[in-house]
């Protein structure tokens, strides 16, 4: 209809040109030019009424013109649009050939039960990236003449950096590590924290003043700390970190915290984004956490993690623990977090086109609520899976064995009180990934050895588990049911089906 739309116009338009402009405008012109040649004072009104004629009938015609190339543009638009439409179907036909439509349709319902649908967080997390690395540029300027620690650029980490945060958009925090580096004349060495009993590794960095007297470049602006009299210090040069942001000979996690939440006070109105968003500065001890907030109401919640890395590798130190019981504020805990980002871009790389290994974490994680299970457990598992099972297998089509898989093996894990940390002495660590040597051939650390070493414990994680699993299943009948089929030392999900639920599937 469109097209003969388009061409009734386009004749309409070339009669209008042939009778009107080709003749009677033609006549019309001459007149006129004739009546210019010889007019006079006493020229009538009438032959303003023609130029007037003529003028309002070459807008017209322009206006034909004008309206005759904007449907032309919006006809090609729509057919653009019709054939990406249809290559898109065409595509999602091809993948999903082989899939039962029933599984297709629960995948569906599952998705919106569980509400599925991961916030938008790339776009919120280059925005907090932005900001950050704006302070650090206005941190370097006001902090270059002291010998505070030399903050590096921003690394994003955990759920809401990795693109699966289980939680509403509202509630996410965009965590940020900014790794620190010690300041001209200082150097960090890491020592063994034997002071108290952490479930994981605990460092304390001890800061040491080195002679800048020589070196290749020896900096004329600076007094050597170690060759120089303290009272000459004292009077020409600002004090070293060790008298500033220790305790002792070590680094200060509360010292370091608090210090920066007072520069990012002062140095607020020094952002561009200070003019987009108010920021408040919100308690914490060993981290910065601040809350942005939009004249619309709208609030973004960042926490900056201060950290110090463990040689060249992508294993760091952490100023924040990850529970709530807080070690002396000179201990630095071990944090993977930096290598597991690593870990979900490397996945995203190789996986095919919309994988659903995100959704299956937001998924499990809020199927776990209330469950004692921790977030990291599941991350672990899921880590796991991903190098057991082929990652063509993690197509969204295959989402409701992916769930399966995962709950099976963390069920399996829990009955044999065991599930094994992921960067200690594991072959199929992508090769991207820089781990310290005293990783390889380690003695993998067991996240579940607070169960095997309570007995009572364990009984008490398998019956929540199972009790919230029957709940579910109550609610939604199609649940597989809970039990443990096989072991869990690597060979569940890699057939990639769970019988009991493709029965249920292809029941619906």
């Amino acid at each position: 209809m469109l097209i003969l739309f388009l061409l009734w116009l386009v004749q309409c338009l070339r009669h209008f040109i042939t009778v009107y402009l080709d003749e009677d405008l033609n006549q019309q012109r001459t007149q006129v030019m004739q009546e210019l040649a010889h007019m006079t004072e006493e020229q009538s009104f009438g032959s303003w009424g023609v130029l007037l004629w003529t003028a309002v009938q070459q807008c017209l015609f322009w206006a034909l013109a004008g309206s005759l190339i904007v449907l032309l543009a919006l006809y090609w638009w729509l057919r653009k649009r019709v054939h990406e439409v249809d290559n898109r179907r065409d595509s999602e036909s091809e993948e999903s050939e082989d899939e039962n439509p029933a599984d297709r349709n629960m995948t569906w319902v599952f998705s919106r039960r569980f509400q599925l649908s991961v916030p938008k967080l790339a776009a919120r997390r280059r925005v907090v990236q932005e900001l950050l690395s704006d302070l650090l540029q206005v941190s370097h300027s006001l902090f270059s003449d002291t010998f505070f620690p030399v903050l590096e650029p921003v690394i994003g980490v955990g759920s809401a950096c990795e693109g699966w945060s289980p939680h509403k958009e509202e509630d996410i925090v965009y965590c940020m590590f900014v790794p620190l580096k010690p300041p001209r004349g200082h150097a960090f060495h890491l020592e063994p924290d034997c002071t108290g009993e952490m479930p994981q590794t605990s460092m304390r960095v001890r800061v040491e003043l080195v002679c800048t007297c020589t070196g290749e470049q020896p900096d004329q602006n600076m007094l050597c700390f170690l060759h120089h009299s303290e009272q000459e210090l004292k009077r020409n040069q600002v004090a070293s970190l060790l008298h500033t942001l220790c305790t002792g000979p070590y680094l200060d996690g509360e010292k370091i915290a608090l210090w920066f939440q007072t520069f990012v006070i002062s140095a607020w109105s020094m952002l561009p984004q200070s003019h987009r968003y108010s920021m408040k500065v919100l308690p914490s001890c060993r981290s910065c956490k601040m809350k942005l907030m939009k004249a619309s109401g709208r609030s973004l919640f960042v926490e900056t993690v201060f950290s110090v890395q463990q040689g060249d590798s992508d294993i760091f130190l952490s100023s924040q623990p990850p529970e709530a019981h807080l070690p002396p504020s000179t201990t630095w805990l071990e944090s993977y977090a930096v290598a597991e980002a690593k870990f979900f871009r490397h996945v995203a790389m190789q996986a095919p086109p919309h994988s659903c290994h995100l959704k299956c974490l937001r998924l499990c994680a809020r199927i776990l609520e209330g469950s004692g299970l921790s977030i990291y457990a599941l991350k672990t598992t899921v880590m796991h899976l991903l190098t057991l099972i082929p990652l063509s297998e993690w197509q969204h089509k295959y989402l409701l064995l992916r769930v399966d898989d995962t709950m099976r093996y963390l069920r399996c894990c829990l009955e044999e009180k065991r599930l094994k940390h992921f960067f200690f002495d594991n072959e199929d660590m992508p090769q991207e990934i820089s781990l310290p040597p005293a990783f390889q051939g380690a003695q993998p650390l067991n996240l579940f050895q607070h169960l095997a070493r309570d007995p009572a414990a364990q009984t008490e994680a398998l019956k929540k588990f199972d009790d919230l699993w029957w709940t579910l299943v109550s609610l939604i009948p199609w649940l597989p049911l809970p039990h443990c089929p096989c072991s869990c030392t690597g060979e569940i999900g890699i057939a990639g089906h769970s019988p009991q639920l493709c029965s249920l599937l292809s029941g619906i």
